[in-house]
């Protein structure tokens, strides 16, 4: 069984008198894509704002690495290791792929030069390149601003830049959403070849096929609680809308 890299033990949160986690559970292995599912209102989001520092739960357990952890800003979890994969892209759309990868980490250049702030484009792009072809993220072209892409380009940039600097896990929220069935493709194809790299992949969706057909395993929240995990191999579509409906609970199948 695969190394468990991050885990939730019964976090709570509260926004005055909502409950938005109820004791919600969740665990992301090394090496796999556990895919986080549930209805609106279920609490993946907040679960998710929790375990990558940009919220605070009001009680329960973080674990990292089999460690106590407490992420106090998204910054903290990023230097441990966690990156987040938004809906909305948060890419610089006027800057080019390179950029757009070392984006709040770029590499200045040597000597004076670097120490006047002037940034080595050359290094930043040929790096990004070698990046690109290792995840088999296909551009157009490296040398043009990223909103000239395409949408499935652009998300491509997007998960290759937090895999990149990722050393633990990566969430993606609705990376596929809006995008074609070519350009969809793609992105999954790149979500495996992050796995195969030994990062604990957290895929957040709604499209139901789609989690069967590249996660691992998945866990499903309704109302603010954990109440089914499944392996992804072995799982139907029936059995993740019944858990999501509350007609099944699954608790001890993972």
């Amino acid at each position: 069984m695969s190394e468990i890299l991050l885990e939730a033990v019964d976090l709570t949160k509260h926004y005055g008198s909502v409950e938005a986690l109820r004791g919600a559970s969740f665990q992301a292995r090394a090496g796999e894509v556990t895919a986080l599912i549930g209805d609106n209102g279920a609490g993946k989001s907040t679960l998710v704002k929790c375990l990558s520092g940009a919220e605070q739960p009001t009680a329960g357990k973080i674990l990292l690495d089999g460690a106590e952890a407490h992420f106090d800003s998204p910054t903290t979890a990023r230097r441990l290791g966690i990156e987040t994969v938004y809906q909305d892209l948060a890419v610089a759309p006027e800057l080019d792929p390179a950029a757009n990868l070392f984006l709040g980490r770029e590499i200045h250049r040597k000597g004076i030069l670097g120490k006047l702030g002037m940034l080595d484009k050359a290094e930043m792009r040929r790096q990004a390149v070698e990046e690109f072809q290792r995840l088999g993220v296909t551009l157009q072209s490296t040398d043009v601003p990223i909103g000239s892409l395409s949408g499935g380009q652009r998300q491509s940039v997007a998960v290759a830049r937090s895999v990149v600097w990722a050393s633990k896990v990566v969430f993606m929220d609705e990376p596929t959403a809006a995008l074609g069935v070519v350009q969809r493709e793609r992105v999954l194809d790149v979500i495996k070849k992050v796995r195969d790299k030994g990062i604990a992949v957290v895929l957040i969706s709604h499209n139901m096929p789609e989690v069967l057909s590249v996660a691992d395993r998945v866990e499903v929240l309704r109302l603010g609680k954990r109440v089914a995990r499944f392996r992804g191999p072995d799982t139907k579509l029936e059995d993740l809308v019944a858990a999501m409906t509350g007609a099944l609970v699954q608790e001890e199948a993972a």
